[in-house]
């Protein structure tokens, strides 16, 4: 009988082309489940991850759900797993039991993404493929001014990539604030759910308002045209990580008795 279990993953996406398998390059997907298959008699293992990040993201605390056919302690598994894809960047945080009925995709009440932003006339060195660099001063009050036009349930059209496949542009943003600490501008944004690029995309129009190429007032008024055409560019990869994804109950907790509540991982997010 299989074991299912829940994963925090840490990882470079520099290297790579996203998370998913795709027909050419490496994915972190692949790289996780040729470690899993290593640990699982050579049977495949597939996975369920709680984010599909895509290429040249990175994620602090990504939640990976797999099923193993052998026995291992939490500890033994992190373990194994982070051998097996030795040397790539990529590591187990964390491993734990998944509750029964558990699914690392659709039991996600919050989904946190960090965009990074390196404002100052020289490039990054210790940074490189952590941060969008932008040498032109930028004004983060006036964008974090912008920021909060955003917030709420809207229908989010001019920031959804074409490709994206969502059945919906609906979308309630919890959370879009822009700190400056020195040279670093970050925007941390929230939300049960997001649509492609949507993250890159609202950060690539708060950069022109940041320029004052655009006035604040612009961001409502491109959110309202529900046009693509009507917001600013999408923003590289290279800023963005994957920084938390909330759960009802803490699956990493549940060892200490914690029961998830009733019903909670019934329904698809919206």
């Amino acid at each position: 009988m299989n074991r299912s279990w829940v994963l925090q993953l840490e990882y470079d996406g520099a290297p790579y082309v996203g998370w998913q398998r795709q027909q050419a390059g490496c994915s972190i997907q692949q790289i996780l489940e040729s470690a899993a298959a290593m640990l699982n008699r050579g049977e495949p293992v597939a996975s369920i991850v709680a984010g599909r990040t895509d290429a040249g993201v990175h994620a602090e605390a990504q939640v990976v759900q797999i099923a193993l056919g052998r026995e291992y302690s939490p500890g033994k598994l992190r373990e194994a797993l982070n051998y097996h894809m030795k040397p790539h960047p990529v590591v187990v945080l964390a491993a734990a039991p998944a509750p029964t009925g558990w699914n690392a995709r659709f039991c996600a009440i919050k989904r946190i993404y960090r965009y990074r932003i390196l404002n100052r006339p020289a490039r990054p060195a210790l940074l490189a493929h952590r941060v969008w660099h932008v040498p032109q001063t930028l004004n983060a009050a006036a964008m974090q001014a912008a920021a909060l036009s955003l917030l709420g349930r809207h229908d989010f059209s001019s920031f959804r990539a074409a490709a994206c496949q969502a059945t919906s542009p609906l979308r309630t943003l919890d959370r879009l604030d822009v700190t400056r600490s020195g040279d670093i501008i970050e925007i941390t944004a929230e939300a049960r759910s997001f649509l492609h690029h949507q993250v890159r995309n609202m950060v690539g129009t708060l950069r022109l308002v940041g320029e004052e190429r655009w006035p604040v007032s612009a961001v409502a008024q491109a959110l309202a045209a529900r046009d693509r055409a009507a917001a600013g560019p999408t923003a590289p990869a290279s800023g963005l990580t994957l920084v938390g994804v909330r759960y009802p109950v803490d699956p990493f907790t549940l060892s200490l008795g914690i029961a998830p509540p009733e019903g909670e991982c019934a329904a698809k997010p919206p």
